[in-house]
């Protein structure tokens, strides 16, 4: 039986036509993606509906609750690129510690979350603001997330286990049935109904943490019934530091993108509070907006990064470059969408979240200003991904920094300095025609890695049938494959 798993998994990612494949693993993500940016929205729909201060306070928090889904989210990039790596070279043995490492690594993750939360809360939003009302109900929503936050970190880790071996659809089941309790629960808890308390800003922590939790046990099951690419063993879960090694080598530069992007939201926070927190209540609408033009594209890049990454095992370059290409067309065309949506219903977008006349009259040019460069965005989010399917996710680290950090923030500061919240806003399309220009530059040194000379053809057998070498094996043998 697993056997005959193993060569459909060939036929699939080997040798399925790539827009049909392609299709077939990102579709999936994206209508999970595109649930949970919905439910993004519906969350902060109903917080909008406390008041402004509850919504500007779960805006300030974005920063810091991101922090922490960057380990996971980075920490799921690097268990993706090797596991499908490993299966891609036919290496059974490294695919399954790698899957029994995930969970270990993920475990420790919630360590770090409780230290967080224990010590790091409260400074954080001392810092950002001065107002009593929004320093409590940040308080109150973000010690709730990290105190639970085992139930993001196992659902995530469940996910990624799923998304690696190709089996996307059930990871879309997860997601949406975590992100519909997550929907359900939300005013619930938030406004008290049915004879449960009032809790406000707890109440929407307390039903993200649910919907997780029911969606990280949901994917175990798929993972232990359906998940037949890989084998969980409680042997498997012993630390291997030459797999942790491996995943973090690719996952370290995508925790520390993803957590400039947290470092930039709280560097635009500071920059938009000095105008008012109404700025500040903008912006974070506008990145639950844009979540739900970003998230498909998101999704598709999920879909693309285990093909490419399996066939950089497999050494095939026709189907590395035809994925890529493909995946940008399309990424591209949701991103057009997105564009003529902000540009032509930004009242509309706004008024989901109550939007008061302050905030209307603030957010309609912030929306179609930063829609401007959602195009441009779409291509870079598919190099970068690419990037790191090939291994080479400091190229996307560096890509990042350079956006969100060394561009992004500074422009929008020296923007601010004209005293016109409007000019602000620029600083995202001017930030990411930078990236794209970077982009451009690492993709022409990343098509030098997959010119595969002729006579890997020769050895490409071989390493289809090496399921049992050892992972330092599996190690030399791609060192001495890169040296060629």
């Amino acid at each position: 039986m697993a056997a005959d798993n193993q060569a459909v998994r060939e036929n699939k990612l080997g040798t399925m036509p790539i827009n049909k494949l392609l299709l077939s693993t990102s579709l999936p993500m994206m209508a999970s993606m595109l649930v949970q940016a919905l439910y993004n929205i519906v969350d902060s729909m109903f917080v909008a509906r406390i008041n402004e201060d509850a919504l500007t306070a779960v805006s300030l928090a974005f920063s810091i609750q991101n922090f922490l889904f960057a380990f996971a989210i980075g920490t799921g990039v690097g268990v993706n690129a090797l596991l499908s790596k490993s299966l891609g070279e036919k290496n059974q043995k490294v695919a399954d510690k790698t899957a029994g490492n995930a969970i270990t690594i993920f475990m420790a993750l919630y360590v770090i979350a409780l230290v967080l939360g224990k010590f790091v809360v409260e400074p954080f939003f001392r810092i950002q603001t001065t107002d009593p009302t929004i320093f409590q109900y940040g308080c109150d929503y973000v010690n709730v997330l990290f105190l639970c936050a085992f139930g993001m970190l196992f659902q995530v880790c469940m996910e990624r286990l799923l998304i690696s071996t190709g089996l996307t659809f059930y990871s879309m089941i997860t997601q949406i049935t975590g992100a519909v309790i997550n929907c359900i629960v939300d005013p619930i808890l938030i406004f008290g109904l049915f004879g449960f308390p009032r809790l406000e800003v707890k109440g929407a922590a307390l039903a993200t943490i649910f919907g997780q939790f029911v969606a990280g046990a949901l994917g175990l099951y798929f993972n232990k019934k359906k998940n037949h690419f890989i084998t969980l063993k409680l042997k498997n879960l012993k630390p291997n530091f030459k797999i942790i090694g491996r995943v973090y080598q690719v996952g370290l530069p995508s925790i520390v993108m993803a957590s400039i992007g947290s470092f930039m939201v709280f560097g635009m926070n500071k920059i938009l509070i000095a105008f008012t927190t109404t700025a500040v209540a903008v912006f974070g609408v506008y990145f639950k907006l844009q979540s739900f033009i970003f998230m498909p594209v998101f999704g598709l890049n999920n879909g693309m990064v285990p093909i490419v990454a399996y066939n950089y095992g497999a050494r095939n370059k026709e189907r590395i470059t035809h994925t890529v290409r493909l995946a940008a067309t399309y990424a591209v065309s949701i991103m057009a969408f997105g564009t003529l949506v902000f540009e032509c219903f930004p009242k509309l977008l706004l008024k989901i979240f109550d939007a008061s006349p302050t905030m209307i009259e603030i957010g309609t040019p912030a929306l179609r200003i930063i829609a401007i460069h959602f195009m441009i965005a779409g291509v870079c989010i598919i190099l970068n991904s690419s990037f790191q399917a090939l291994g080479k996710a400091f190229y996307s680290m560096i890509v990042s920094i350079s956006r969100q950090l060394i561009v992004l923030l500074p422009v929008a500061w020296l923007l601010s300095r004209t005293g016109n919240l409007d000019a602000v806003w620029f600083a995202f399309p001017i930030a990411e025609t930078a990236s794209l220009i970077i982009c451009i530059c690492f993709f022409l040194k990343c098509k030098k890695l997959i010119d595969f000379p002729e006579e890997d053809n020769q050895t490409q057998e071989p390493l289809q049938q090496g399921d049992n070498i050892s992972f330092e094996e599996a190690v030399k043998r791609e060192e001495e494959l890169k040296k060629n």
